[in-house]
């Protein structure tokens, strides 16, 4: 494996929590701007991606030469631009309108693209985007692009991260696209098989899909902590692992994974404040069957055997402040943790989030799987370079990036204090 030369650099649009940007990293890119305009957020990608630059504003506010010059981009090739904007406009759980403002955010993504004069694009979204009118937006969303001189991978797909190694249901459109001159990547071909589906993994074509006990199968029981009830974290004593949880916890090594290398206590589990249910809840969610959906909180409860439902993030404070579902564990009367949901979203263990649940979920939720993210980035470096290991090993010290409330996370980046709408309650 070569480690000498430079790796090729991305920006990171509509970045979150950071599962897309460490995909990416994972496949061989170094991101070097991650553009994110909720301050938590971009606190929390800050003290995961401490080499990478925050610029926490909104894309409709800024253009290809405030990133160059905000970071350390400088004149340097862009070789890669990648995100997912907003998806509440396009997503078939909601109201889906074509005229939703938040859809225009996708028309400044082109814009950054060809502003920053990227030599690739890969801009994801929910498969909802596909459907009926907006098929059209999208239609109109490859012209621009053409227009502006890059070619896109005809018969856009939509990937299922099941079929790449993570324990989840989730199925997301990926357009990738090319300037003209540079050769066009391919879709990344499925590896995985879910569990009940075809006979494949079992004549050894893929391989089967980890199953929610596979990613679950060594963590602590969140419940028998008492500290739990105060803060994310505790001192605990991990079970054997699984092949996946393993590579997870970074107790195997990845060939495939060419990211930074982070160091962190195995010996502490994170992400992980409990939930206190009442007793009927508990109830409830014990006489509930593996895999079926509880009658009063419409909880579904995960199948030790089976992949995850979709981890959804809820809506954000402008828009009601509701947290979806949340599945419940297979064996414990009560939702996932955090890190149980990170588990089931392929974050490594050393991956922190805000140490509120709320903010925790969405971060998931509104994230692309790692692994799947790297399938789709894989492919697009293959079309221009090899892939060498990162030398550099960032360092997260500033803790207190992952409990900033929305006051103090404004100040931090110099943007108002109500840039996102508060919460009608305190987050927990």
């Amino acid at each position: 494996m070569k480690q000498n030369r430079q790796r090729p650099i991305g920006v990171d649009l509509f970045a979150g929590a950071g599962g897309m940007g460490l995909g990416f990293e994972q496949a061989g890119f170094d991101v070097a701007a991650a553009v994110e305009y909720d301050p938590v957020h971009s606190a929390t990608h800050e003290f995961n991606f401490p080499n990478c630059a925050p610029i926490c504003r909104s894309v409709a506010d800024i253009d290809g030469q405030y990133i160059r010059k905000n970071t350390r981009i400088g004149n340097r090739k862009v070789d890669i631009v990648f995100g997912g904007g907003p998806c509440q406009g396009f997503s078939l759980i909601g109201k889906r309108a074509v005229d939703d403002p938040r859809n225009s955010l996708t028309r400044h993504f082109v814009r950054l693209v060809l502003d920053l004069k990227a030599s690739y694009f890969v801009f994801e979204n929910v498969r909802g985007l596909t459907v009926g009118a907006h098929g059209k937006f999208l239609e109109e969303v490859i012209g621009e692009f053409q227009k502006g001189g890059y070619r896109v991978v005809e018969d856009y797909r939509v990937l299922n991260a099941a079929r790449y190694g993570v324990p989840q249901d989730r199925q997301r459109l990926f357009l990738i696209g090319a300037r003209e001159g540079d050769r066009l990547p391919e879709y990344p071909a499925e590896t995985h098989e879910p569990p009940n589906g075809k006979s494949d993994a079992a004549s050894g074509a893929l391989k089967a899909t980890p199953t929610v006990w596979d990613a679950l199968t060594d963590l602590p029981e969140a419940d028998e902590f008492d500290e739990l009830l105060k803060r994310d974290w505790v001192k605990a004593k991990f079970r054997k692992a699984s092949d996946y949880s393993a590579a997870l916890r970074g107790e195997t090594e990845d060939p495939d994974d060419y990211s930074a290398g982070r160091e962190y206590d195995g010996t502490i589990l994170t992400s992980s404040l409990r939930t206190v249910h009442t007793a009927d809840a508990k109830k409830r969610f014990r006489e509930t069957e593996q895999g079926e959906t509880e009658a009063v909180s419409r909880y579904f409860k995960l199948d030790p055997d089976g992949i995850c439902n979709t981890i959804r993030a809820g809506t954000a404070s402008d828009h009601g402040a509701f947290s979806s579902p949340r599945p419940i564990h297979p064996y414990s009367a009560r939702c996932i943790t955090v890190r149980e949901a990170a588990r089931l979203h392929s974050y490594p263990d050393w991956f922190r989030f805000h140490v509120t649940k709320w903010h925790g979920f969405r971060q998931i939720g509104n994230s692309v799987p790692p692994l799947l993210a790297r399938a789709v980035a894989s492919k697009v470096i293959a079309a221009f370079s090899e892939p060498t290991k990162s030398e550099c090993h960032p360092v997260s010290t500033e803790t207190e990036l992952l409990s900033m409330g929305m006051t103090a996370a404004a100040a931090r980046y110099e943007v108002p204090a109500n840039v996102i709408a508060p919460r009608t309650r305190p987050a927990r």
